[in-house]
């Protein structure tokens, strides 16, 4: 096993003190017996230089499927978190002063729904083997599901496969608030796609599911009021050079619908996410990614979230209650609904 952690953001020299790895317990704990050291070189310690990774020493750490890993680090110095994804869904807990990397409990002065300057970990990867990245906003990164349950739709697509015993890692390259075309909550989908998606080892599919940020997010009363608002053509585009550069490294790429989306935010400062124009250029983004022949495969979240009898409207058991994210039901009915030969590439 081998830990990557990440200065991507930063704009100054990131000191890492310490660091260490094991088999997550509960509450924040870790299982002592598997607890390791991290190292970096052979040292304990390593400073990060402002827009790189750091990939730790190999650590002799045995994980089955679908197991959950703690990574701790010691800050020795005051450090703004500027590689963060905030919505991680999944609790990190916070300690006072000092360095607790190589205890398996301490008292957390804090905890936060985000991973911090974590952004992989690496395994050895059993022989005929192969990786699926998705690719999306908060959809994807699991927005409005259970913290600390893996209820994130590519965390059911992991079980389905390891049920499936089929050889294939899941990787969610997914964060709320991003967009295809523009930079928001972070790097646009084209300007991110070699580092987040083509770096991984062993890739062999991509699916993607994004667009309705750059629909949403401009206009009157929405989150980017400035913003040029795109047409359906201006997204599409996005995707054709998804789909080409994907194509370029023999990297397959499975589009999925946009989910409904009408009444989004209703209420609120930013209810002008949702329009009935913009709900036209859903519709016809969504029809391209259907007919359009330009993906390897496509999965129609659209049709599984909609509610028959309120064409546009997620449906009421599958909303978290803002018109726009699943809920914990929601994300397992696209996960099921997903057909994994499509996935895999088995299916014509």
């Amino acid at each position: 096993m081998r830990v990557v952690l990440s200065n991507a953001f930063g704009e100054k020299p990131l000191t890492i003190g310490a660091g260490s790895v094991g088999i997550a317990g509960k509450d924040g704990n870790v299982d002592q017996a598997t607890l390791k050291p991290l190292t970096w070189g052979g040292k304990s310690s390593v400073v990060v230089p402002p827009g790189a990774p750091i990939l730790s020493d190999p650590i002799a750490l045995s994980a089955e499927a679908l197991s959950e890993i703690s990574v701790s680090i010691f800050l020795p110095k005051k450090t703004a978190l500027s590689s963060v994804h905030w919505d991680g869904v999944q609790t990190a807990y916070i300690s006072g002063p000092g360095n607790f990397t190589n205890e398996a409990a301490f008292k957390a002065d804090s905890t936060l729904k985000s991973r911090l300057f974590l952004s992989d970990i690496w395994v050895d990867a059993v022989p005929e083997s192969e990786a699926i990245v998705f690719f999306g906003d908060s959809i994807t990164d699991g927005n409005c599901s259970t913290p600390d349950a893996n209820n994130r739709w590519p965390d059911h697509i992991a079980k389905r496969l390891q049920e499936a015993n089929r050889k294939v890692a899941v990787v969610n390259e997914a964060f709320s608030g991003n967009r295809v075309l523009t930079d928001g909550m972070g790097v646009n989908a084209l300007g991110r796609f070699d580092s987040d998606i083509l770096s991984h080892p062993k890739v062999s599919t991509v699916v993607l599911m994004m667009g309705i940020n750059d629909i949403g997010w401009p206009g009157e009363n929405a989150i980017t009021p400035d913003d040029k608002e795109p047409t359906a053509q201006d997204i599409i585009t996005g995707y054709k050079q998804l789909i080409d550069r994907a194509h370029a490294h023999g990297v397959r790429i499975v589009g999925a619908t946009l989910t409904p989306f009408a009444d989004t935010f209703k209420g609120l400062p930013t209810e002008g996410y949702y329009t009935p124009e913009k709900e036209k250029i859903r519709v016809a983004v969504n029809e391209w990614i259907r007919t359009g022949g330009g993906f390897d495969g496509v999965v129609d979240f659209d049709q599984v979230m909609e509610d028959p009898a309120k064409p546009g409207y997620l449906r009421d058991d599958y909303d978290c209650g803002d018109n726009l994210h699943p809920n914990d039901a929601g994300y397992k009915a696209m996960a099921d609904a997903v057909d994994l030969d499509v996935l895999l590439g088995s299916a014509k």
